[in-house]
């Protein structure tokens, strides 16, 4: 988030007991006066469904709004939540951003605001939505439709501008007085160096600096890396120099505004020029990047990339950048307003598209090492990779799909990007992308040929993985259409991955559907293309899984726990986690259904630990309604209905509740009875609001709990070795795979 230097576990992450849910960042350094500020802050929420904070950049609106919602927690039930609106370039996805921010799933075929309306119904939250100026009307539309519908929703926004629409109670905010200003600068002057402190002889100084720079934080901070290299006399001496150079606004533009170009304009005058240089160019990243990212995407003959670390440790000491380290890893991010002053000069310079192609390639490259390393003992470390870089994924996204000369340059990063949508819960998100892809690449034919690798299989795996979205959100239509297209295509060309692919989840379609048999059929010949090849990758490992459901459907327990051990055996060999909660998921209902209720107990929740680790709600979910039969035939009643009521609200996020099979819904049925008999209707139906009232996480957590013990813990993916295995990075690739092994996989891994 801008202005606060964390990715740290969330202050209010509601796995920690006794805390309230949130997603508020841990606080790094210390926050300075405005002690009034935050009162009446406090006082407008109290008053106001919606509050702006407005002010111009860098006066320290973001902060604001995260400490005064920090000190707001208690009030909100259901916690206080923080969207970054600033990394959210394309408007389409700012209700997908919400979305996430908020923890809510992205399994449904329901648009986002259809999600939001219907989960935040009886919700009591603080929105943050921080940033949102390049985004005002798509930001306003949003905010009015979710203040119209869901009473128990507060936002407090923070923009240079208002949203513009009724309630909204403005707070513009004003620079620091003289007093917090000082007591700022102090604080990060100690910080460059120190034993830095205001004494008598430095006062006088100090309070002439920080009133020349109008008392805005940004340019206060970066004063004081300053110190670094020069003496206050001398910084007084050159900002005299730089305010007469570097003003330049337009007479009617507002003061601060172009009191802070000066504090950007002067810090960037400061630089040397192979800093301004990587200051521009690093500029193209969205969030935070790690080191290795920059050294590919900013060197050149100007600045070789063994220099790069350097530099950056240059524009580190002077607050032009950041440090933060993250689950993945130690990575560094810009604050919004001095990556606008760089993308100025990088346009400038007439290098932005070039640029933007190496962050697309470099970012290829790595969805590429990832793919090949999600099966594998490194899967964890690939998820919490993914997650970190997904901001930039998500630029590289833009770019590829809608300004990419070539249109495959978007089929291929949307299509390998396949476990981060299946894998890590953004199923809606990766729909979105790879029916974008494919209808640009529909329209606009890719100019010339593509090399040895062709351009079937990057066409027709994103067209697969499309239908397999749409399968998982319970469109089947739209499903059958592109998997019938898909399977088609790929027999008359010969691509017997995409032939293999499409068979296998035209199965899991039949699966859900019912027709146990033609699952069967299907699955089974999608397995056999597939082992023609010799090929196993964590498709070929659920589609077992399927097919050992499908068989169990049809009642032959024995062979389908021999298919699932087989599965569970291979994942525990390859290191693979995600598949194996499916395994494990599969032992558990046909432990169920011998009546070996204990073992299928700890089954289901060994799965549950992985699933809801990776933020998979589909594993996550069914899990939880076959714990819940198992726990009113142990006695549980109450906790039964408990975990129904959680299913209950679950489900619509993920698609038609139990897929509208029923196969699993049996137990569910079972359940409901037998804990309605138990309990009596009243207490039944006050158990379910109960559930449905819980964070999915506590829920969870609450499920995983042995009869007779402590809490067990949520397998949460850990950081671990590089990607790339052992300790290289990622290869990026000039075009997507062109003349490597990776691409025109098809369908494969």
């Amino acid at each position: 988030m801008r202005g606060i230097e964390s990715t740290g576990p969330s202050a209010g992450d509601s796995s920690r007991p006794g805390r309230t849910p949130g997603n508020l960042p841990v606080e790094l350094t210390t926050f300075h006066g405005r002690d009034g500020d935050l009162d009446r802050l406090r006082q407008c929420v109290s008053r106001s469904r919606l509050v702006t904070v407005t002010g111009t950049g860098g006066v320290g609106k973001s902060r604001l709004a995260v400490q005064g919602a920090r000190q707001m927690q208690e009030r909100f039930c259901d916690g206080v939540w923080l969207v970054d609106a600033a990394t959210v370039r394309d408007p389409r996805l700012l209700e997908h951003s919400v979305v996430a921010a908020l923890r809510l799933a992205e399994t449904s075929g329901r648009a986002p605001r259809t999600t939001l309306l219907e989960q935040l119904a009886r919700r009591r939250l603080l929105l943050v939505l921080d940033g949102f100026e390049h985004l005002v009307e798509e930001s306003a539309r949003l905010v009015r439709t979710l203040l119209g519908r869901l009473p128990g929703l507060r936002v407090l926004a923070t923009g240079r501008r208002p949203l513009g629409i009724g309630g909204e109670q403005l707070f513009p905010l004003a620079p620091l007085a003289a007093t917090d200003a000082a007591g700022l600068f102090a604080d990060r002057a100690g910080a460059v160096q120190p034993g830095f402190a205001l004494t008598p002889d430095n006062r006088d100084r100090v309070a002439d600096l920080c009133r020349r720079l109008d008392g805005i934080p940004l340019a206060l901070e970066l004063a004081a890396g300053r110190l670094r290299t020069l003496s206050l006399p001398q910084m007084l001496e050159r900002l005299d120099d730089r305010f007469a150079l570097l003003t330049g606004g337009t007479r009617d533009a507002p003061a601060h505004h172009q009191t802070l170009r000066t504090a950007v304009g002067w810090s960037h005058e400061l630089c040397s020029p192979r800093e301004r240089l990587l200051w521009a160019r690093l500029s193209v990243f969205a969030g935070a990047f790690d080191l290795e990212a920059a050294e590919y995407v900013c060197s050149g003959p100007e600045l070789p990339a063994d220099q790069v670390l350097d530099v950056l440790a240059q524009l580190l000491a002077q607050s032009v950048v950041t440090r933060e380290d993250a689950p993945s890893g130690v990575r560094y991010r810009m604050l919004d307003t001095l990556r606008a002053y760089g993308a100025y000069w990088l346009a400038a310079t007439g290098q932005t598209r070039r640029l933007r192609e190496r962050h697309r390639d470099w970012y290829t490259g790595l969805v590429t090492w990832c793919e090949l390393e999600w099966l594998s003992p490194r899967q964890e470390a690939v998820a919490l990779r993914i997650t970190d870089e997904f901001a930039n994924l998500r630029a590289a996204l833009e770019f590829a799909v809608d300004e990419d000369e070539d249109p495959r340059h978007g089929l291929y990063l949307a299509g390998t990007l396949w476990f981060c949508w299946v894998g890590c819960g953004r199923i809606r998100e990766g729909r979105h992308w790879l029916e974008r892809a494919l209808e640009r690449e529909a329209h606009e034919p890719p100019p010339g040929a593509v090399g040895a690798a062709g351009d079937g299989g990057v066409r027709l795996r994103a067209l697969g993985l499309a239908g397999y979205a749409a399968v998982l959100q319970g469109d089947t239509v739209a499903a059958l259409a592109a998997l019938h297209e898909c399977r088609e295509e790929a027999e008359r060309t010969g691509d017997d991955r995409a032939a293999a692919y499409s068979l296998l989840r035209l199965g899991s379609l039949a699966l859900i559907s019912d027709d146990v048999r033609r699952a069967e059929e299907l699955l089974a010949g999608g397995l056999a293309r597939y082992e023609e090849l010799g090929e196993l990758n964590s498709h070929v490992l659920i589609g077992r899984v399927e097919l050992a459901l499908a068989v169990a459907f049809g009642g032959d327990l024995a062979r389908a726990v021999e298919l699932c051990e087989a599965v569970r055996r291979e994942c525990v060999e390859h290191g693979e986690l995600w598949a194996r909660a499916y395994a494990l998921y599969g032992l558990g209902f046909m432990a169920w259904s011998r009546g070996e209720a204990a073992r299928a107990g700890a089954l289901l929740r060994e799965g549950l630990a992985i699933s809801a680790g990776f933020q998979d709600l589909v594993a996550t979910v069914l899990a939880l309604e076959l714990l819940a039969r198992i726990a009113v035939g142990e006695g549980r009643a109450r906790e039964a209905a408990v975990f129904q009521g959680a299913a209950q609200r679950l489900w619509p996020s993920v698609g038609m509740p139990l897929f509208g099979s029923r196969y699993f819904d049996v137990p569910h049925r079972e359940c409901e009875r037998l804990a309605r008999e138990a309990l009596g209707e009243p207490a039944y139906l006050e158990a379910l609001r109960e559930g449905a009232a819980l964070d999915p996480e506590v829920v969870v957590d609450r499920a995983l709990r042995p009869g007779d013990g402590g809490p067990a813990p949520v397998r949460r993916p850990q950081a671990g070795p590089s990607p790339a295995g052992d300790g290289a990075s990622p290869r990026p690739y000039p075009f997507p795979g062109a003349g490597e092994a990776g691409y025109g996989r098809g369908l494969a891994s």
